[in-house]
């Protein structure tokens, strides 16, 4: 459980948001006259693509509304740009969260837990949790949960990126010693950028063969990797995406047949390659996990003293 140090006797307000590591839990003092009336909001990016949208967002959030049988549960996506396109294509509406948190209000709901289908704690996430910061004081209650990796095994917590290394891995294939693995990751310019050496790191420890980390708008590149490819003996290459739908960067940018995509760069080097074009909602396994994490935010919400998975509280 994460605290400030007790000799803290009169922390500022800019302290204790510093200090908000972890699932993250306000009480609006100045509403606690009104009654309990709880709502999860589960906040994702976004896909226009229906048939990966159902299959990995969908799939999800309704694994939560399982847990969380008889509880109102809206989803909001956070691309204005996705909503105007699905509402145009399919004349479906999404929320933004903005818009969800101004329904539940309107609706009478008093305490709201926050839930994330982000893969890392970086600029989708920071939204987020914004979206906690400016809207928490027009609720009794609010809380908001963690993204898919989150610790790291520091400070006593659990590792979140070996756990859902270790999920993840329930769909690779076995490799040969002329067979690698490439795991396509998003990349951001955000310092959060850094977890994906962790990520190399934990999936180094599983030890299933040439498996390799790159990114499609951050580091590591794939012309890092093509030389140690080479230097391995490998011949063939699967290219598989860790992002929660397999949208345009996977269909496109990954498995594309223009002469840039990753499958055509790589081909030119001579491997033959293999792309398995699916989200990581589509695997049960780490489904489970981000239900994990809506549930955490739950538990705060109704002052569960142990989250289910050991995330901090303060």
């Amino acid at each position: 459980m994460y605290k400030l140090s007790s000799e803290v006797k009169d922390p500022t307000p800019a302290l204790l948001d510093a200090a908000e590591i972890g699932v993250r839990i306000y009480n609006n003092e100045a509403m606690q006259d009104l009654p309990d009336k709880d709502a999860m909001v589960v906040m994702s990016f976004g896909t226009t693509l229906k048939k990966t949208r159902d299959r990995t967002i969908t799939a999800t959030v309704e694994d939560i509304q399982k847990a969380l049988p008889g509880v109102k549960v809206l989803v909001a996506y956070t691309s204005h740009i996705i909503i105007d396109r699905i509402k145009a294509k399919e004349g479906v509406t999404i929320p933004t969260p903005e818009e969800a948190l101004a329904q539940l209000k309107a609706e009478g709901y008093t305490r709201i837990a926050l839930a994330s289908l982000d893969i890392i704690p970086g600029m989708e996430y920071d939204y987020k949790c914004f979206i906690y910061r400016y809207y928490r004081n027009q609720f009794k209650k609010m809380t908001m949960g963690l993204p898919l990796l989150f610790w790291q095994g520091q400070e006593d917590q659990r590792d979140d990126i070996m756990e859902t290394m270790e999920a993840f891995s329930t769909q690779f294939p076995a490799l040969a010693d002329d067979e690698a693995l490439l795991v396509m990751t998003h990349g951001t310019p955000h310092p959060s950028n850094a977890v994906y050496a962790v990520i190399q790191d934990r999936l180094n420890k599983l030890g299933k063969g040439h498996i390799h980390v790159y990114s499609v708008e951050g580091m590591p590149m794939l012309e890092h990797v093509i030389p140690v490819l080479k230097d391995e003996g490998v011949k063939h290459v699967t290219l598989m995406p860790m992002m929660m739908v397999a949208g345009d960067h996977a269909n496109n940018d990954m498995a594309g047949d223009d002469e840039d995509s990753h499958k055509s760069v790589l081909e030119k080097e001579g491997f033959t390659v293999t792309p398995y074009i699916h989200g990581m909602g589509e695997n049960a396994a780490v489904r489970r996990i981000f239900v994990e994490r809506a549930l955490e935010s739950w538990d705060a919400l109704q002052n569960v003293e142990e989250s289910r998975k050991g995330g901090m509280r303060h």
